[in-house]
């Protein structure tokens, strides 16, 4: 199985040069994808309290969602065909067509789980929707406006920074909760009650434009902390340690310097006693 992952790596990095359009490579890679992504849903639908969101619950019960998921596998195991039909090496395709048969071989088990909004679980609907929406988005323009041409996708340190997207990702439940202790811990004292009743009276669009004032304010002299200061360079080191510049190297960060830089940048949004709304609509 170790043999059959390295192959698969390999082929995923194959040079441009030796994967011209019509070889097979696309339809295989493509259908991966589709594959991973539609047993990463299952999984989640099978183990909706241990693996989803709470936040998100609501798009899993869409009427759309599982035509959607149906589209994906439908769509994997038809790539899968083509990648083996046409490349001379049938890694990929072999790859493609064993993860669309996994999901829908997991899909058909029973539900073990039921969705509980306490408790500790995993954002792996969080990491499916991220990656592909930031995937989507980024990889095209990348393409387009590249300074190095000869970039590929699977460029070198990829798996790295994968995984340090996926972890965040699945650790999203104790981020959060970081996140959010300092200003937790500052709202418990009461002091600042007369401040933010005159902020949360403020007109909404002045209060949405000091929210990101003070946002980018905050990020930046942390984040310029992280520069200057010896030892949380050594963290922030870890940042700038990429050797390839795409959209999925800005993941690679340390994990402590996640709930630092996330914490003191979050504080004065959530502590001044902004309108939810104005904050939501900052964030998202």
């Amino acid at each position: 199985m170790a043999n059959f992952l390295r192959r698969v790596v390999s082929e995923l990095e194959t040079p441009r040069a030796k994967r011209p359009f019509g070889s097979g490579w696309l339809s295989g890679s493509i259908g991966l994808l589709a594959g991973v992504t539609a047993l990463l849903m299952v999984i989640v639908l099978r183990y909706p309290s241990l693996t989803s969101m709470p936040d998100l619950a609501p798009i899993h019960q869409m009427l759309f969602f599982k035509p959607v998921l149906y589209f994906v596998l439908i769509s994997g195991y038809i790539l899968a065909i083509l990648s083996m039909t046409l490349r001379r090496q049938k890694t990929l395709g072999a790859a493609a067509m064993f993860t669309v048969l996994l999901a829908s071989l997991v899909g058909m088990l029973p539900v073990r789980h039921q969705l509980h909004i306490d408790g500790v679980f995993f954002g792996l609907d969080f990491f499916i929707l991220n990656a592909l929406f930031m995937g989507v988005l980024f990889v095209p323009l990348e393409r387009l406006f590249a300074r190095n041409k000869d970039q590929t996708v699977f460029r070198d340190e990829w798996r790295e920074d994968l995984f340090y997207y996926l972890v965040s990702s699945l650790l999203v439940q104790i981020l959060t909760y970081l996140t959010l202790a300092p200003s937790n811990f500052v709202n418990s004292q009461g002091a600042l009650g007369s401040v933010r009743a005159w902020v949360h009276g403020l007109p909404w669009l002045v209060q949405l434009l000091t929210v990101m004032f003070l946002t980018d304010l905050a990020q930046y002299w942390v984040h310029r902390a992280f520069h200057r200061i010896p030892w949380l360079w050594k963290f922030h080191a870890v940042h700038h340690s990429a050797k390839s510049m795409d959209w999925i190297a800005g993941a690679r960060m340390h994990f402590l310097e996640i709930i630092v830089l996330r914490s003191l940048t979050a504080t004065p949004m959530f502590v001044l006693g902004f309108d939810e709304s104005a904050i939501q609509t900052y964030i998202y």
